[in-house]
């Protein structure tokens, strides 16, 4: 089941803050196909193995890049983020953090770290700020996507639940299709969650469209309680961070969504980015 999350109606923060998280779920957890694998899960040493992929494609502007680097940074900080590490049996997470443009423009800015209290933590929030803010042309979310699932493999930690968290201004248009990565991933027991952001208006120069969340919702994200969180005010940038990675580290999902994922087919055409940039452009 999947889930979209509106900014601003699910207090998720708030919540966890308090030490009681109401109205939520957790998933069951995925387990690892291989042999291999289960050998590696066989004695968990982290709650969550956390891939966080960023876009920084030209159709972010640098206030945006900016938010979105902030945003991260604080929310792994924030005394929610510090409790919510409590929650799980560990009482520890690993962390990558990558940018991505185009299908073979990927940047790791912090390769895995384990998180395990404030001092973990301040280390990773402030290797994110003191990297210098890029720029890239394209958006390749299946690009992201595949790029994320070897880093599992490569992982020295083992987690209870592995999860690739995308954060995106627009569809793929380039690289294979999401659809394709999306359930290669799927395929491997990970779970991938959204944060479209929808700050601007639609702009034909930057190939924005009018239903991003539900493209992200119906096209990229999938598996047991993965969610959409959507920015579409930049003052709640840094909130919508907090709150998605707050979920994360919870394992959980909100009881009451704002709009249920399509049951079947989905409500923006998955290939829409292609057929944008081929109209324009003709490759």
């Amino acid at each position: 089941m999947r889930w979209y999350v509106s900014i601003g109606v699910v207090l998720v923060a708030g919540m966890l803050a308090g030490g009681d998280v109401a109205g939520v779920a957790a998933p069951n957890p995925t387990n690892r196909p291989s042999h291999q694998a289960a050998e590696k899960d066989a004695n968990p040493t982290v709650d969550l193995e956390l891939v966080l992929a960023v876009d920084v494609s030209y159709s972010m502007d640098m206030d945006e890049l900016a938010l979105q680097r902030e945003g991260y940074a604080q929310a792994i900080v924030s005394k929610e983020f510090l409790q919510a590490l409590k929650s799980g049996p560990n009482g520890r997470i690993a962390i990558t953090y990558f940018e991505w443009a185009a299908s073979t423009d990927q940047k790791i800015i912090i390769p895995w770290r384990v998180i395990d209290g404030p001092e973990t933590a301040d280390a990773v929030a402030n290797e994110i700020v003191k990297t210098p803010i890029r720029r890239a042309s394209r958006t390749s979310i299946s690009g992201a996507i595949n790029f994320a699932l070897p880093l599992f493999d490569e992982s020295p930690h083992r987690g209870l639940r592995r999860v690739i968290d995308i954060s995106g201004d627009g569809p793929n248009n380039n690289g294979a299709p999401v659809l394709i990565a999306r359930d290669a991933a799927l395929e491997k027991g990970i779970v991938i969650n959204g944060l479209p952001i929808m700050v601007k208006e639609p702009s034909y120069s930057t190939m924005d469209i009018d239903n991003l969340d539900l493209y992200y919702e119906d096209c990229v994200i999938g598996g047991p309680g993965s969610f959409v969180v959507t920015i579409k005010d930049r003052d709640k940038f840094k909130e919508a961070i907090r709150t998605k990675l707050l979920l994360e580290i919870a394992g959980r999902t909100p009881e009451r969504p704002v709009v249920p994922a399509a049951a079947r087919e989905p409500r923006v055409n998955c290939m829409i980015g292609e057929k944008i940039w081929q109209d324009r452009w003709g490759r």
